[in-house]
């Protein structure tokens, strides 16, 4: 297989953080396995525990660890590109994942409402456990 990038929004975590049998919480097991990696900036990490922070039932200490050094994109990027997505805050994990050839994660209506205008791949969770079971998990686009 070839390696899988990903960048993930917020949304996934919460996902995750509220229904441990869900895409978005085997997706984020696959990341614990090694199975991809999660490529991340500062800025999409603060945003991720920013709103993991703010819902109570959530534990932001319990996804911290998926945030890899070794996985951080550290390099600024060009948000200009992203301006049709309607949500300023779901620009920036789209201009990250075109940054770094990844694939976006999302459940977000304003990013898969755009998905086929974007220079990048948006899939939902399921979409892209569904293609890393069959084996075709990678960066294309």
């Amino acid at each position: 297989m070839n390696e899988c990038r990903l960048v993930l929004d917020s949304n996934v975590f919460v996902a995750a953080g509220f229904e441990p049998r869900s895409a978005s919480a085997r997706l984020l097991e696959a990341l614990r396995q090694g199975r991809c990696r999660m490529v991340w900036h500062r800025m999409t990490r603060r945003e991720t525990e920013r709103v993991l922070r703010r819902i109570p039932p959530l534990d932001w200490q319990r996804f911290a660890p998926l945030f890899r050094p070794e996985w951080e994109h550290p390099a600024e990027f060009d948000l200009t590109p992203f301006g049709a997505i309607d949500d300023p805050d779901d620009r920036k994990f789209a201009a990250l994942a075109a940054a770094t050839r990844s694939v976006l994660i999302s459940q977000d209506d304003h990013l898969l409402a755009r998905r086929d205008e974007l220079p990048v791949r948006v899939l939902k969770p399921s979409e892209f456990l569904a293609e890393l079971m069959r084996g075709e998990a990678d960066d294309r686009r």
